[in-house]
């Protein structure tokens, strides 16, 4: 999928706020140039990154925890040039066990979803990562990986929204100190065409209330 170039107005310069995140372009009018791929955003889905496990048969207290885990280091990468939008996220699960005797296996599930404008899925995958802890170890890590595909069609802007936002405004048009990504038409536009791709563990309802009540 091909990026989109987008020249903002001088006034967006200032929302930005920070040197590198685009060119001052005044060859043709003042404006602020950015780039939008279709690439979704990667991020830990909140309330689900981390997972507790509890000792068969006891209450969910602080004495009664076996296993702690927590996704990290996440790391992201997407091939935007294939019929398809390809998006895949790297990430570690490190743990740490209450009880350190003995070698023992832990399999834990994970999801990940892609989401379209910040609320609908279009779609879910379940996967599982091992954690192998040694003898006499409290703690252990293992790889782990998802991925997910978009339409390139679905993250496109349509041809009227980027032309509201790349036309050139000169210094003394009536609309030249006007930030086109301040028109709810185009902010909604933006919305839809956006993408994410969020992880986390796939969690049962208690665990899940326990992350959030705790």
């Amino acid at each position: 999928m091909k990026s989109v170039r987008f020249a903002l107005p001088l006034a967006a310069l200032t929302l930005a706020g920070c040197a590198g995140d685009g060119d001052l372009d005044v060859s043709s009018g003042v404006g602020f140039t950015a780039t939008r791929t279709g690439c979704p955003t990667v991020a830990v889905a909140e309330g689900t990154g981390d997972i507790t496990l509890f000792s068969p048969g006891a209450g969910q207290t602080s004495d009664s925890v076996d296993v702690v885990a927590t996704i990290t280091k996440l790391r992201a990468s997407c091939n935007s040039e294939g019929a398809k939008i390809y998006s895949q996220a790297d990430f570690e699960v490190q743990a740490r066990r209450s009880n350190a005797s003995g070698a023992r296996s832990v399999t834990l599930p994970y999801y990940s979803t892609v989401v379209q404008g910040g609320t609908a899925v279009v779609a879910k995958r379940i996967g599982q990562v091992t954690l192998n802890f040694a003898d006499g170890q409290n703690r252990a890590s293992a790889p782990a990986k998802a991925a997910g595909y978009i339409d390139p069609a679905s993250a496109a802007l349509p041809a009227e929204i980027v032309e509201k936002i790349t036309r050139k405004r000169r210094p003394g048009d009536a609309d030249a100190a006007l930030d086109p990504m301040a028109d709810p038409e185009v902010r909604a536009a933006i919305q839809r065409a956006s993408f994410e791709l969020l992880v986390g563990f796939q969690l049962t309802e208690d665990q899940l209330r326990y992350n959030v009540t705790r």
